[in-house]
């Protein structure tokens, strides 16, 4: 049985294996890290979050359930703000007049949500492709926390034009029973916050 030594002098096996380290290492530093990955311009997560940024301001509107529910039907503010240099759109109503924050974000090319649930928990949902950029439609995708009482399952946000948008919360309650909740929204004037402006 031949050994390494006689089919190929060391000092060439070694300067050989080296040059394949050092050619794959390159390969690897010029490839994309999915860490710091940048995401395609025309992707349709940032094209939706794009357009979700428009909302920052102050919303005011009426909420109605299909099964009417005194405890939630009537007015609502929600407020939105763009954060983190752009990273992030905070959602924020105040049901029960403790603010209810909600995180939107791009995370590997997908729009994602986790909302800070008054009943303790954090549903995480992520948008759908869509062909329509003015709508956006957020699924269930896990939870942080108990799902007792409820959580969000799903979230459809449309933009009508600049001044209106329309929000679909649909909660899952006890026994898979669902709440869906309508929100009719109008921006008040004046409140775009200088940041949000382009």
């Amino acid at each position: 049985m031949a050994t390494f030594s006689r089919i190929i002098p060391v000092k060439s096996f070694v300067l050989v294996l080296s040059t394949m380290l050092l050619l794959s290492c390159a390969g690897f530093a010029q490839g994309p890290s999915s860490i710091g990955k940048e995401f395609p311009s025309n992707s349709d997560a940032k094209t939706s979050f794009g357009a979700l940024k428009g909302l920052a301001g102050t919303w005011v509107g009426q909420v109605t359930t299909d099964q009417p529910n005194p405890e939630i039907n009537g007015p609502i503010q929600v407020t939105m703000r763009v954060a983190s240099r752009g990273n992030a759109l905070i959602h924020e109503m105040a049901p029960s007049g403790m603010p209810e924050p909600t995180m939107i974000y791009v995370e590997d090319d997908r729009l994602t949500l986790v909302h800070y649930c008054e009943a303790g928990n954090r549903p995480r949902l992520v948008a759908r492709k869509s062909a329509d950029p003015n709508s956006v439609d957020f699924q269930f995708v896990d939870i942080s926390g108990s799902k007792e009482p409820a959580f969000v399952e799903h979230l459809d946000l449309t933009i009508i034009d600049a001044d209106h948008h329309t929000e679909d919360w649909t909660f899952m309650l006890p026994d898979n029973q669902k709440l869906h909740a309508h929100f009719n929204l109008k921006r008040v004037k004046g409140s775009i916050p200088p940041a949000a402006q382009p």
